[in-house]
């Protein structure tokens, strides 16, 4: 299987000097592997450190900052590979990480993507935010993940050792099949950065595909290494982007369950766009809650994040029409079926359970 494991750089010189050499032998014991440098018009030294010190490695400089979803994008039509892996420049890959994942995707021909485990740079034995061991989504479009719930991160004892089916995958380090990932579109223009790996999985789902997390494979992430976590920008594109990714989906996720269940076509498609307006109202308000938070607490810059990101989804937003669902409906594969939605609000959850919450996820999720 032919696969390129591609660093999308933006300013992140220092991150090419120390994790970059890893990476490099870890693929060179991998039949087919080849590391690629797509760099997004950094100003600081990175193009010099790939030409002196890594003057092996193929590097596609682009004319400016495409963001993460236009830089994969663009960086990916000029590869011609059976598998993409994209992997962010503070990711430390261990020796064996790579094996694992080919060989996942060449004898599991239903998963369209899938991800190691997510370990702390810092803590090497704790889950990472971004991804930890695979990601959930919860009733209302909030994100958790199997190993780290909100801000809160549980410590890795070998819970999440067997392979498993997802909602998302990492896009810190993602297996995408490339004929997958181009018939997707793949990944969305709009978010340029932040969810946008939730939403392609997420369409992923809808299109018959598996995620899938492998844990005999694991990889350490530093984590903010382009922005960081109290970044107003990156609050912006959480709040922007979670309203493009749930408008974009859970019509076509709803109508597709109650499908499923025998519901007609034309009867499933209605109620299904009345629901997504439904979930979508009630976590408008619990955003609103979020910004008046903000406001309350001082804190100017998020609560004006908020509102803009609100302002400027309005103008991105494409909600599908009732013939679309239908549309989808009829022409679905059969093995169509998104799992990985939490029944219940995280937030509530884990303000009622506290370090009880990964325990509480875990039962729910195997009820299911």
């Amino acid at each position: 299987m032919k696969t390129a494991v591609v660093i999308l750089n933006w300013n992140t010189e220092g991150f090419l000097k120390e994790f970059l050499p890893r990476l490099l032998r870890s693929a060179e014991k991998v039949e087919g592997a080849e590391v690629i440098v797509a760099d997004n018009a950094s100003t600081d030294g990175s193009l010099k450190v790939m030409a002196e010190m890594f003057p092996q490695v193929r590097t596609i400089a682009f004319d400016r900052n495409y963001g993460f979803t236009g830089g994969y994008n663009k960086a990916f039509r000029e590869i011609g590979s059976d598998l993409f892996i994209l992997i962010n420049s503070d990711i430390e890959v261990t020796e064996g990480w790579l094996g694992p994942i080919v060989r996942w995707m060449q004898e599991h021909p239903e998963c369209g993507a899938c991800a190691p485990k997510l370990h702390s740079w810092q803590e090497r034995d704790s889950f990472e935010y971004a991804g930890a061991a695979g990601g959930y989504m919860d009733r209302y479009g909030y994100p958790l993940c199997r190993g780290r719930v909100l801000k809160r991160l549980e410590t890795d004892r070998g819970q999440y050792d067997s392979p498993a089916d997802v909602f998302w995958a990492t896009g810190a380090c993602l297996a995408v099949r490339s004929e997958v990932y181009r018939s997707m579109g793949g990944l969305d223009d709009r978010f340029f950065a932040h969810m946008e790996e939730i939403d392609l999985c997420w369409r992923m789902q809808l299109a018959g595909w598996k995620v899938t997390v492998v844990p005999e494979s694991v990889v350490y992430h530093v984590g903010g290494g382009t922005l960081p976590a109290t970044s107003p920008f990156k609050l912006y594109l959480n709040f922007r982007n979670n309203r493009l990714m749930l408008s974009g989906n859970l019509a076509k996720t709803y109508a597709l369950a109650y499908s499923r269940k025998g519901c007609p076509d034309g009867k499933a498609a209605a109620k299904g766009l009345r629901q997504a307006s439904w979930t979508m109202a009630l976590r408008a308000c619990l955003d609103a809650a979020s910004a008046a938070v903000y406001l309350l607490t001082l804190r100017w810059s998020c609560f004006k994040s908020v509102i803009k990101a609100y302002k400027d989804s309005r103008k991105l937003i494409r909600k599908p029409s009732k013939p679309e669902v239908e549309d989808y409906l009829r022409n679905r594969p059969e093995a169509a079926q998104v799992k990985g939605i939490y029944p219940r609000w995280i937030v509530l959850q884990s303000i009622l359970k506290g370090e009880g919450i990964f325990d509480s996820v875990r039962r729910t999720m195997q009820e299911q």
